[in-house]
């Protein structure tokens, strides 16, 4: 538990996390598994559209389902318990990055942060500094600085070598590193939302929890010539989602977006947004979008999730209803018992 776990509420888990958006990465589908007979009536038909055809294949991917249901059920032991391996045996190369500096944010993003916390802030005002990148309310901007992001991804690949547990992201993205479990929480993730990105989100984003975001989940993603190379197209578990292009070299591998979840595909006209290295992108966490195919080199993305309990607390954004409640560790998925606002953490419009 960070030290902002030990002043907020309990997080939880809905109960829906071990049943929906399940990804079916052969098929590009996402899903739902209450049961075999529910999924059947569901889905078999669209599967065999799909290429599924053979009673083998439906098999192979009953099988697959049942692996990540057992997955999320166990996920906060097993996440807790990579954590505590991780912290007894794994000897970082750049023990520095785990702690958030000044000198390592973009100077731009200072200016714009600081726009954000002073008395007459508007939303107008920031849009001088920000850019607006095409789709509806994702913008870019500078993070960090280039020397920041080259040794930040030198610890990545050391931790990726050395023989500590490592859990995968999500369903989508089969390299990658929690960032929680390898120790960037406390020291680093956790200030760089509240003092940097809340004042920020509380602007842009006041609408759908920008100003009273209490958790996240931080992850980085790593797309390479021989592992994975997209993100099919998906909305995320997040109020607001910053991802920040930190190296190395690569070539295409834009972002796309659409619109938001609601909205079917077929009514959508996508946009395609460069990623460049040391920036990142802000949105909305349910605005549609993926990430089209690198054609060469490694490129490594930091993603942070940002959560805002008062606003999941009445709408679970994965099953789209009031979400129950089981007991999880740390920040779980953000949501809390009861609609709770940090005394440190107030709307900046009020």
């Amino acid at each position: 538990m960070t030290a902002e776990g030990d002043r907020n509420p309990p997080f939880y888990i809905c109960r829906c996390f071990t049943t929906e958006n399940i990804f079916l990465e052969d098929y590009k589908l996402h899903i739902r598994f209450i049961s075999e007979q529910q999924f059947r009536l569901d889905y078999e038909a669209l599967l065999m559209r799909l290429g599924c055809v053979t009673d083998q294949q439906f098999e192979d991917v009953l099988h697959k389902i049942s692996q990540e249901v057992d997955r999320r059920r166990c996920i906060g032991v097993t996440s807790a318990e990579r954590a505590a391996a991780v912290k007894d045996t794994y000897q970082p190369l750049h023990p520095h990055v785990y702690h958030l500096q000044e000198s390592y944010l973009a100077p731009k993003f200072k200016r714009i942060v600081e726009c954000c916390r002073s008395g007459d802030a508007s939303e107008e005002g920031l849009f001088d500094l920000l850019e607006e990148v095409g789709a509806s309310r994702v913008y870019r901007l500078p993070v960090f600085e280039k020397s920041f992001c080259e040794m930040l991804v030198e610890e990545l690949e050391h931790f990726e070598r050395s023989s500590a547990p490592k859990g995968r992201p999500n369903t989508m993205n089969h390299y990658g590193i929690v960032l929680n479990e390898l120790g960037f929480d406390e020291g680093f993730i956790t200030p760089l939302r509240e003092h940097y990105l809340h004042p920020l989100t509380s602007l842009l984003y006041p609408d759908c929890g920008g100003c009273c975001l209490d958790s996240h989940k931080a992850f980085v993603v790593k797309y390479d010539m021989n592992e994975d190379l997209d993100l099919s197209y998906h909305y995320d578990n997040a109020e607001v989602t910053l991802n920040v292009s930190l190296g190395r070299d690569f070539t295409d591998g834009n972002l796309y977006f659409g619109d938001m979840r609601q909205v079917p595909l077929g009514e959508t006209e996508c946009s395609e947004v460069e990623h460049r290295v040391t920036e990142g992108l802000l949105h909305r966490g349910q605005h549609m979008h993926g990430a089209l195919p690198i054609s060469s080199g490694q490129r490594w993305n930091l993603i942070i999730w940002m959560r805002a309990s008062q606003e999941r607390n009445k709408l679970c954004p994965m099953c789209n209803r009031r979400p129950t409640l089981v007991e999880g560790e740390g920040f779980a998925d953000g949501f809390t018992k009861h609609s709770y606002a940090p005394l440190d953490t107030l709307c900046m419009l009020t």
